[in-house]
């Protein structure tokens, strides 16, 4: 009798919960949830945070701090994931991260909540960085799209709850505990992540030769200029941020820092990206702009759905909300249906892009009159939907098409152009309507909500470039 051979067996889809993953899964959704927790809480709190520190210009300097200091940490932590391996940028983001959130329940001004918020941001960018590298490390191909499922579910909760619970804890307790009270939870995840930060032994990585990836080489692995071009980007898309801010009040010192922002992006921005990414390359550059294409269309609404529905439809602050907190379930959804067996990734983004044009166009009808201005929640479940597919689907083909030794580099340019997209697009969204006039808000939102759908279909269009050139 033949004794049945391995290969005989049926083949079982890696489980990102069994035994050979359980505490590095388990470990990256903590850690990833206690930054979502901080950032969806955070502006829950600021109201009380800019009473007691005396402060009311604090909203937009301190997520502008934590922005710019993220977009710089992504790519430093990007060049040495490649160069040494993700550990030491991942340790050295949750320090800084507990350490920025140790500064900013503690601090007595503003200047030093704001330099506690940068060093949050520089944490944060690191870590997010290091935990994409470490998926692409630790998990073999099959489980990468459930793994990012995962990170997007792990949004979901924070977004549910972070801002009544950061409201709760800062009404009782103080708004500094909302800062204080996620550092203990940070000590059980770095436990469960030890295995997946040990340096592996030969022959156990799923994707390299000998565990240990080559030495990272090209003009993405220069250590002086990529610091360099990644300070220019951020601090380009800082000083961008802050003219087109002061466009409507300002005009003269408005365009001064737009233009000024706008020069050191185009200095900095190409040089952190794939070759010929902002061209849309075939293969990987397509991959990695299709990030910015989705965040800048869907975030560059999203933001504005509140507006729509209390300052024209007479809505809540409460049930204007609803609409986002329910098209995060619908994000949630899209993201586990991805990762149930294998797509033609390429094909499943143009169906989230489409998805995602579909839904803002939909939020439209809001303005009809007759027509209930709750169209806006199944109008941005279908766009939450398409960009849990598509989100996912381009992680997932990013580190599928990255080399070994640029996956640290690849894994920042994705969430460089993710930041770029969603913050530049909110941004001109708050010009436009500031621009029109806040007694014109239906006016406003349309040209902000027809402009994103442009974005979307140009990323319906383009979608299909991110397969390789034959």
């Amino acid at each position: 009798m033949t004794v049945p051979k391995t290969l005989d067996a049926p083949y079982q889809s890696p489980r990102i919960f069994g035994p050979e993953y359980r505490t590095a899964s388990l470990g990256i959704l903590l850690v990833v949830t206690l930054i979502a927790f901080e950032g969806m809480s955070v502006g829950a709190v600021m109201p009380a945070v800019s009473e007691d520190l005396d402060a009311l210009d604090l909203y937009g300097m301190s997520f502008s701090a934590f922005l710019i200091a993220g977009l710089f940490a992504n790519v430093v932590a990007g060049l040495w994931s490649d160069r040494r391996g993700h550990a030491w940028p991942f340790l050295l983001g949750v320090g800084l991260f507990v350490t920025g959130m140790a500064m900013a329940g503690a601090a007595g001004s503003k200047e030093l909540f704001i330099a506690a918020r940068a060093v949050q941001g520089l944490g944060g960018g690191a870590v997010i960085v290091a935990v994409y590298v470490m998926i692409a490390r630790v998990y073999v191909p099959e489980a990468r799209p459930k793994v990012f499922a995962a990170l997007s579910a792990a949004w979901v909760l924070p977004a549910l709850v972070g801002p009544g619970l950061g409201g709760l804890v800062a009404a009782t307790l103080g708004w500094r505990w909302v800062f204080y009270g996620i550092v203990p939870l940070v000590i059980p995840a770095l436990l469960m992540l030890l295995p997946a930060l040990r340096p592996r032994g030969a022959g156990t990585g799923p994707d390299t030769e000998a565990g240990v990836a080559p030495a990272p080489s090209g003009e993405r692995s220069r250590p002086l200029a990529m610091t360099l071009a990644a300070s220019a980007t951020a601090v380009g898309a800082g000083a961008l941020l802050y003219g087109v801010d002061l466009l409507h009040l300002n005009p003269g010192v408005g365009w001064s820092a737009t233009l000024a922002g706008l020069a050191l992006l185009v200095a900095g921005l190409p040089r952190l990206l794939p070759r010929r990414a902002l061209m849309f390359g075939r293969g990987l550059s397509t991959t990695v702009m299709m990030r910015g294409v989705l965040s800048a269309s869907f975030f560059g609404i999203n933001s504005f759905i509140p507006l729509l529905l209390t300052q024209v439809r007479g809505f809540s602050v409460i049930e204007g909300g609803v609409a986002l907190t329910i098209g995060a379930l619908g994000w949630t959804t899209g993201s586990y249906l991805q990762s149930r067996r294998e797509f033609d990734r390429p094909r499943l983004v143009r169906l989230g892009a489409a998805s995602v044009t579909s839904g803002i166009l939909l939020t439209l009808l809001a303005l009809v009159p007759g027509v209930t201005g709750w169209i806006t929640v199944p109008a941005w479940v279908l766009a939450g939907f398409g960009m849990g597919i598509a989100m996912t689907s381009v992680n997932v083909t990013a580190m599928r098409q990255s080399p070994d030794a640029e996956q640290g580099a690849n894994s920042a340019a994705l969430q460089v152009v993710d930041t770029l997209g969603s913050a530049l697009t909110i941004g001109f969204g708050g010009v436009l309507i500031n621009v029109i006039g806040h007694d014109d808000i239906a006016t406003g939102y349309t040209t902000i909500a027809v402009l994103m759908a442009a974005v979307g279909l140009l990323g319906t269009a383009v979608a299909g470039r991110m397969r390789e050139a034959a």
